[in-house]
């Protein structure tokens, strides 16, 4: 009888229990790139962040996208607690998995959830923002933090490299926006580490970085929606002039309509001199405009259509869709008294000119200007009557 066939103990061919797997075992999560899932590997960097937030042992620190944990381990060993906000339920199982059972459990609150969607309300205070962030919430994650009534003392991000260099960037300067202003005006920014994307699983497409935001404590007290809602007007265009942007039909009929709102709540508050001209007692005529309005006051808005007008390249600033009316006959009332629509119109547009000729800024650029520019701008505004929130 023949023998059965015998593989050689260290040969290719047959298998045994303790033959090694011929492919790498398959990793335990499938990371979704499209919410910002790039984990960071490497743990010199994350003890950098962590080392740069300073965290103090009686200190509450919010972690935005905790992931895997990576971050959320050395965070733990420094603060008194940590508040871990994750949209995937694998992840924030994953993270909850690593302290179970151990004394670090206690200081972790896990929320399932989207931070931009959370309110105010959903949060405990908390005193340091870390987070390894989602690219494609970088911007209204910063607006947030900095709109908070009691932002956190510090926030340490990991963001998109141009979005760095956005954040940091100063009046002439190509990246200039909108967020440049807000940053540097309610904090002190700082580009603190580059970060290759080989640091990173799965790698992304662009480069990061690590900023370090502080809240100013010398800020003016303004109302921040106020402030927001006048930069979104100046950066929409932010290469043409300030007399161009907010002469256009669009804005214009905007301001006008926030000054109707205004007046209607506040009659009492609207200047003698203002009344005259809604009363027709003087009359203030429509200036004409220059050759930069052009662009925003051609046929399609004279018939009274919707129109959207391009950012400019500052995507920090929607597109203005406001409804421009097809004549300005008709009355408004404004506490107990009716006035002319076009008495309104040519009011509003006189305070315009009237504001941008005491700030002398009607020939100048947004994208030249700083945060005291800016906020002469508002306070000229608010004097007139005109607000934005």
């Amino acid at each position: 009888m023949a023998k059965a066939p015998r593989s050689k103990r260290n040969g290719a061919s047959g298998s045994s229990p303790y033959q090694k797997p011929a492919s790498k075992q398959a990793p335990i999560f499938k990371f979704n790139t499209k919410i910002g899932q790039h984990i960071l590997k490497n743990p010199a960097i994350a003890d950098a962040i962590v080392a740069k937030a300073n965290i103090q042992p009686t200190e509450t620190v919010l972690e935005i996208g905790p992931g895997t944990g990576v971050l959320t381990m050395r965070i733990l060993e420094h603060a008194r607690s940590v508040i871990a906000v994750e949209l995937d339920p694998r992840m924030a199982a994953e993270v909850s998995c690593r302290v179970q059972g151990t004394p670090l459990q206690r200081k972790l609150e896990v929320i399932l959830g989207d931070f931009i969607k959370l309110s105010n309300d959903d949060l405990k205070p908390f005193d340091v923002c870390i987070s390894n962030t989602p690219y494609q919430i970088s911007s209204p994650l910063v607006f947030k933090l900095l709109s908070l009534p009691q932002p956190p003392r510090v926030s340490i991000l990991m963001v998109q490299r141009e979005f760095a260099l956005r954040l940091v960037a100063r009046p002439g300067d190509s990246l200039y926006s909108r967020l440049s202003v807000n940053a540097q005006f309610f904090s002190k920014v700082s580009h603190v580490m580059k970060v290759s994307k080989k640091n990173f699983t799965p790698p992304p497409q662009v480069e990061s970085s690590v900023v370090r935001i502080e809240p100013r404590t010398d800020k003016p007290n303004i109302s921040w929606d106020e402030w927001d809602g006048m930069l979104r007007v100046c950066f929409m265009r932010k290469n043409k002039t300030m007399n161009a942007t907010w002469t256009g039909n669009k804005v214009r009929a905007m301001v006008e309509q926030n000054w109707i709102t205004w007046a209607s709540i506040n009659a009492g508050a609207v200047p003698e001199r203002d009344w005259k001209i809604l009363r027709g007692e003087e009359v203030v005529p429509d200036a004409p405009m220059d050759d930069d309005d052009a662009d925003m006051d051609g046929a399609e808005e004279d018939e009274g259509m919707d129109m959207d007008v391009d950012a400019g390249g500052d995507e920090d600033s929607p597109r203005l869709n406001v409804k421009v009316p097809r004549n300005k006959g008709g009355t408004i009332t404004l506490g107990a008294t009716q006035v002319p629509r076009l008495a309104i119109a040519n009011l509003v547009l006189a305070k315009i000119r009237r504001v941008l000729s005491v700030t002398e800024m009607a020939g100048q650029r947004a994208s030249k200007l700083d945060e005291t520019d800016f906020l002469r701008l508002l306070s000229a505004f608010n004097d007139e009557g005109l607000h934005f929130a």
